[in-house]
């Protein structure tokens, strides 16, 4: 079991729900903070931002193509360049928006890029590191987080099994053992055979961390899917709004979707209930009310020797089983039944 925040998590329990809010805000502020009370009206555990710098994320080479991360001519405004340089937060906005968290009442926490970017969200005191999928392999990163000695929840989409090892050793080596996985397609959306949600229980044989699952679906139904797999974390792009421009809108759950997996996520840890075999008080009424007894066919006289071809089996299960009715063939009646009685244990010899 790991601490996040003032949450203990574990696999098979509540989940704790990560919005990921991310670069959504659109370098808006106001959208931001609309974004975190949105947040915290759903439901959610916390919510989550990025802290890259232009200069801390993306090489030269690749401004100078201007590469794209999405086909969409609508999320994108102007070059790549343009768009980092509106998207990321500048350190006093880290501050404002882990200030506004604080008066919502929902943790702040963000995905740093950079040592600076780590060493700028211990100075605001965050309960847990979040490591994004592509700093798998980013073994010296992984260590200098560790290092501070909180709760490292990494996703390990894009990355084999080998390199999953080597970023446990990596954060083990600093002595922090305490890690979740989350399972994650880097897809914005992936399509459904590519999700291979039973790696889920498979990752938390092969490192005997918690498992939760980082979410790049459309929807809600495999997030509380991998609830049912134990998930701990469910981490889910949130937005209000799929139309607004921007990386991850589009895939993005609002409002209505976040508060479904919140509240969902409770009745599936509740349905999920225990591997012992049970019948609950409900049911065991039920029972009585819809299974059947076994009931004469026809007029018979006392002393008859019953045989199969004299009772059949109908509800309520007030009388004889069904299942018990190899121990009334062959028996006598104590007395005179008519058509349609349920026969008693009392009625035979």
């Amino acid at each position: 079991m790991i601490k996040l925040g003032n949450r203990e998590v574990k696999d098979f329990d509540i989940p704790y729900i990560i919005a990921e809010i991310g670069s959504n805000h659109n370098g808006d502020m106001d959208l931001a903070r609309t974004m975190i009370d949105a947040a915290k009206s759903c439901g959610c555990d916390a919510v989550k931002f990025q802290s890259w710098t232009p200069d801390s994320l993306i090489a030269r080479e690749e401004y100078d193509r201007n590469q794209k991360y999405n086909d969409s001519s609508k999320k994108h405004f102007g070059s790549l360049k343009e768009m980092v340089e509106k998207y990321y937060l500048r350190r006093d906005q880290h501050i404002e928006l882990k200030r506004h968290c604080e008066g919502a009442g929902i943790t702040f926490v963000s995905t740093p890029f950079s040592n600076e970017e780590a060493d700028l969200l211990e100075e605001l005191n965050v309960p847990f590191y979040k490591i994004a999928s592509m700093d798998v392999n980013n073994l010296l990163f992984l260590e200098h987080v560790a290092g501070k000695g909180k709760p490292v929840v990494m996703s390990t989409g894009m990355a084999t099994l080998a390199e999953i090892e080597n970023a446990v050793n990596a954060i083990e080596s600093t002595g922090n053992r305490q890690i979740i996985l989350l399972h994650c397609i880097a897809i914005y959306p992936p399509v459904y055979e590519d999700i291979h949600l039973n790696n889920i229980p498979m990752l938390r044989q092969a490192f005997g961390h918690p498992v939760g699952f980082s979410d790049h679906t459309k929807g809600v139904a495999i997030p509380l899917a991998s609830i049912a797999l134990g998930s701990c974390v469910i981490e889910k792009h949130f937005t209000i709004d799929k139309d607004l421009p921007g990386w991850d809108h589009a895939i993005s759950a609002d409002p209505l979707e976040m508060k479904m997996i919140v509240e969902e996520s409770h009745n599936v840890v509740k349905a999920l209930g225990s591997r012992r075999r049970t019948i609950g008080k409900l049911e065991q009424e039920k029972k009585i009310k819809f299974r059947r007894s076994i009931v004469t066919k026809m007029d018979l006289k006392k002393d008859h020797v019953l045989t199969c071809d004299d009772f059949t089996f109908k509800r309520p299960e007030s009388g004889i089983r069904p299942d018990e009715a190899r121990y009334v063939v062959g028996r006598r009646l104590k007395r005179d039944m008519s058509p349609d009685e349920v026969v008693q244990w009392e009625d035979l010899i």
